[in-house]
């Protein structure tokens, strides 16, 4: 066994790669803080995330992941098992995650599109406007009416509005913010959209100005300050996870608006000939082969195209997310 320890400062800032010789990659690692003891560490594996900080393996949050997205019991337990020999010391979630993906995808492809939700909503970038796109389409679904990349006048500039959701007489004003994985959408990010919204605002004069509601949604998460931020000025967020039981996987889910990205039956060219020609949503294609034909998918293909759609489209084919 090999031990590294650790003050819980530099833990929390660790940017640095963990480098081990390949004899000892069979081994278990057990990064210790000065502050814990070393009981039941023993068969603890630790494994890179995405902002490169190293966290204990759970094979509960994975089995959960799993079967949230629609596998069964004995799926889940089969592909975890399967994992079990194939962890090393430092291993990244994106690889634990691309080989748990791919055997979902044998065995349960809709279970493997709504697994493959998050980073599909990444391959809705980089650009950000497919991003926009979706958004919009989230609101519209809801109820609002809803515009996208509209110039509105302030009290001191004219501004860019990602997305504009009406409903009655109460308006919407919507920043997207795409990011890449790992990257937290911070307080600065969140100050800038709360200030150009003030200034929208207060050219609505104050009997308007209570009708209005700024935003900022992300499509990865927030950092504290951030979300400390939002709540204290008024400005809603949402992100992929937040707020709670109603952020964006819990909205895509429980209104059944799964981005085409999701999808494990075509290739990325296909679903970006889909974006294209701004069809964002699987439901946008359901039942319409001629789109799939517009998007260069091979005619021996499109009905396992349209199958996986309609299954995945089906709230009573499996459960809800939580």
């Amino acid at each position: 066994m090999i031990f590294m320890r650790f003050r819980q400062a530099d833990a929390d800032n660790d940017q640095r790669r963990l480098v081990l010789p390949s004899s000892a990659r069979p081994w278990f690692v057990c990064i210790l803080y000065e502050t814990n003891c070393m009981e039941d560490v023993k068969d603890i594996q630790y494994v890179r995330k995405s902002d490169g900080k190293m966290v204990a393996f759970s094979e509960k949050k994975l089995r959960h992941s799993l079967t949230r997205s629609g596998a069964t019991d004995v799926t889940a337990d089969g592909i975890i098992a399967s994992l079990r020999n194939k962890l090393y010391p430092g291993i990244t979630t994106r690889e634990i995650y691309d080989q748990a993906f791919g055997m979902l995808k044998d065995l349960m492809r809709p279970a493997a599109a709504r697994y493959h939700l998050k980073r599909a909503i990444l391959e809705l970038g980089p650009s950000g406007f497919p991003f926009e796109q979706f958004i919009g389409e989230l609101f519209r679904r809801q109820g609002f009416a809803v515009e996208t990349n509209q110039f509105l006048t302030g009290l001191c500039v004219k501004h860019e509005v990602d997305v504009l959701a009406v409903a009655g007489s109460g308006k919407n004003f919507i920043e997207c913010k795409y990011h890449q994985a790992g990257i937290k959408c911070d307080v600065k990010v969140a100050l800038y959209v709360h200030a150009r919204f003030q200034d929208i605002a207060r050219a609505a004069g104050n009997r308007q100005a209570e009708k209005l509601t700024g935003w900022l949604i992300t499509n990865t998460r927030f950092s504290f300050d951030a979300l400390q931020y939002g709540d204290c000025a008024g400005l809603r967020l949402m992100s992929w996870d937040y707020p709670a039981g109603n952020g964006l996987k819990d909205i895509i889910d429980r209104e059944q608006l799964y981005p085409v990205t999701c999808l494990t039956t075509m290739s990325h060219y296909e679903k970006s000939r889909l974006l294209h020609a701004n069809l964002v949503l699987c439901s946008d294609v359901l039942g319409r082969p001629e789109v799939l034909e517009m998007a260069s998918v091979p005619a021996g293909k499109i009905a396992k195209v349209l199958e996986e759609i309609e299954t995945l489209c089906n709230k009573h084919k499996h459960a809800d997310i939580n």
